[in-house]
């Protein structure tokens, strides 16, 4: 009980004092962590970094595709196709496969 009338003596000492701290309080917090504060701003700024590098990255693959399509009649993109992805050889020669784990 002895601290309530301290700090009730305080506060009445100086009303404007606390009203103001109190406001630069509810201020703060709905400062950050409002629809639109900082909190959140920060993590939509994090959220669209990562899109944009999805976005480059889907956009080089988009690239290389492009070429594989375009480079796809040639034969010897045939040949190379062919050798990689489903591991044809030639007559006589020895294939090694090495796959990553």
């Amino acid at each position: 009980m002895k601290m309530v009338n301290e700090v009730w003596a305080h506060i009445s000492a100086d009303p404007k004092k606390f009203f103001f701290l109190i406001a630069l309080i509810l201020f703060s917090v709905w400062f950050l962590f409002d629809d639109y504060g900082v909190v959140k701003r920060i993590r939509m700024e994090a959220d669209h970094r990562l899109l944009q590098q999805k976005h480059l990255e889907a956009e080089r693959l988009i690239l290389n595709n492009e070429l594989r399509i375009r480079n796809a009649y040639a034969p010897d993109s045939i040949e190379k196709a062919a050798r990689e992805k489903y591991n044809f050889r030639k007559e006589g020669e020895i294939l090694f496969i090495i796959r990553n784990k």
